[in-house]
């Protein structure tokens, strides 16, 4: 199977901004508070040690629920292990009943509805596929992640399967680490059940795991990597978010056509994604007629915050860029802190963060972020009113990102179903090469998902900008940028 050859992205989706999916955060209210409880076990427990046989052990078939053991945390409730018990014992009518009284409370659990659904699969037949997501490193991003997969996983097998063959899910934790993520693909590679992966997070994370993917023939489909490298990773890798090349492009022209013209540049060399939104804002805003005036890599041990920015304002800076990510929040937050609102800010996807909100507080207003996603002209959508009816709270960009991943995955399965006879089971290969087909298109959380010949999805950012709000529970939101 070889995807089709490429062709440049048309810059008209990017200078027309069509609002897409527009979305609300995700750590609303209840959400965000059980997140932060959820976060806090985890930091004290972690989930399980680097070598555990329930994550990174060849035999993937404990990643469904059957190892006895919770992803999230070594602590779980007491009707949770029941449930996990039942499961491990292969007592599904049980495990059935135990985690369908656990996720009455736990209501924002997407593993229990994960589990609860391989249950009542059991020993049936069923298609397989895997979400990898960094669990043990950052937590909350990760359970949005597992939302969307759960949520297709849900509606798929509510509706009867795939073909009426139902789907099951396993799950893994990579902890963002690369290695970590290179054994996992070759776990999965080595399991010929499994027909596709969501995964993994963080750029590096999937680009390292990506040569293991396409040696095995095993498609993955990142709903969260955005480097413009990704698309070169290979025939059988694909992506459900748009690359930094776009949501770059997005903020430079905004900043442009606000009246912007010097811009000083936050960026650190460890990270691929980081560098990657660094070099495509560069281009795009200098192919406007703006300047840089000066770049901090915030890697450097001599780097301290207030005094880059004291530096860039020397410098005439009037736009400060932090292409930084959600393992540099920290950092991010000392800058804007140190700016005082005195230069407008502009980011990446990876700061749209409750940390940013959380202690960035009123030093973070108007602070710009690109992104694919937004709820507030989605609020009417089947996909947003199951969410809200499955997790009592409002969900983000990544919930969507992982669940078009997921549906996606479901729709090359039955595509490829319908093209071999009953006796036959789909194949790996048939699953990228349908995805890969020209038509190829699937019913994504609100809007079509279709590909390009590089496996890049086919829809421009979103700006969204940080505003004074309730919904998050900080006295600070983001909403779409007017």
């Amino acid at each position: 199977m070889k995807k089709r050859s490429a062709h440049p992205v048309a810059l008209a989706a990017v200078l027309t901004l069509v609002p897409v999916s527009l979305g609300a955060f995700w750590w609303l209210n209840r959400s965000h508070l059980a997140d932060k409880a959820a976060e806090q076990t985890v930091a004290e427990n972690l989930a399980q040690p680097a070598n555990s046989p329930t994550l990174y052990n060849i035999d993937t078939r404990k990643a469904d629920g059957r190892s006895g053991q919770s992803i999230l945390g070594k602590q779980v409730s007491e009707e949770k292990q029941k449930g996990l018990d039942a499961l491990a014992a292969q007592n599904y009518d049980r495990a059935q009943s135990e985690l369908a009284a656990v996720i009455q409370t736990q209501y924002n659990d997407p593993e229990s509805l994960i589990y609860l659904n391989n249950a009542e699969v059991g020993e049936a037949e069923s298609y397989t596929i895997a979400a990898s997501m960094p669990i043990s490193e950052v937590l909350a991003p990760s359970l949005e992640l597992m939302r969307g997969v759960s949520q297709a996983q849900e509606q798929v097998n509510a509706a009867g399967g795939i073909n009426g063959v139902p789907l099951k899910v396993l799950l893994f934790d990579d902890a963002g680490d690369s290695e970590k993520a290179k054994a996992i693909a070759a776990a999965l590679v080595a399991d010929k059940n499994v027909l596709g992966v969501v995964g993994h997070y963080a750029s590096d994370t999937s680009l390292d795991a990506a040569p293991v993917y396409e040696a095995g023939g095993l498609t993955m489909i990142s709903p969260i990597s955005t480097a413009v490298k990704f698309e070169d990773a290979g025939d059988y890798i694909f992506r459900t978010v748009p690359s930094d090349a776009l949501a770059a492009k997005t903020l430079a022209l905004d900043a442009f056509d606000t009246g912007k013209r010097q811009v000083a540049v936050f960026y650190t060399r460890q990270s691929t994604y980081s560098k990657s939104i660094q070099t495509e804002f560069i281009t795009a805003f200098e192919e406007n007629g703006g300047s840089i005036v000066t770049e901090f890599d915030i890697s450097e041990a001599s780097f301290d915050a207030a005094t880059a920015v004291e530096s860039a304002i020397e410098q005439n800076a009037d736009l400060l860029m932090l292409a930084l990510t959600i393992d540099t929040a920290e950092t991010s937050v000392d800058i804007i802190q140190a700016n005082q609102r005195r230069l407008p800010l502009v980011g990446g996807d990876d700061l749209y963060d409750p940390k940013i909100l959380e202690d960035g507080q009123m030093e973070a207003l108007g602070l710009v972020v690109a992104v694919p996603w937004h709820i507030r002209n989605h609020r009417d959508s089947a996909f947003v009113k199951k969410a809200q009816r499955l997790w009592r709270g409002d969900v983000n960009w990544r919930t969507v990102t992982a669940y078009d991943a997921a549906i996606s995955l479901v729709e090359a399965i039955e595509a490829s179903t319908e093209e071999t006879s009953t006796e036959e089971t789909p194949t790996r290969e048939d699953v990228a090469t349908a995805l890969a087909q020209t038509g190829f298109s699937a019913q994504g959380a609100t809007s079509e998902v279709t590909f390009s010949p590089k496996g890049d999805r086919d829809q421009p950012s979103q700006l969204v900008e940080i505003v004074e709000g309730n919904r998050s529970g900080t006295g600070y939101d983001y909403e779409p940028k007017d």
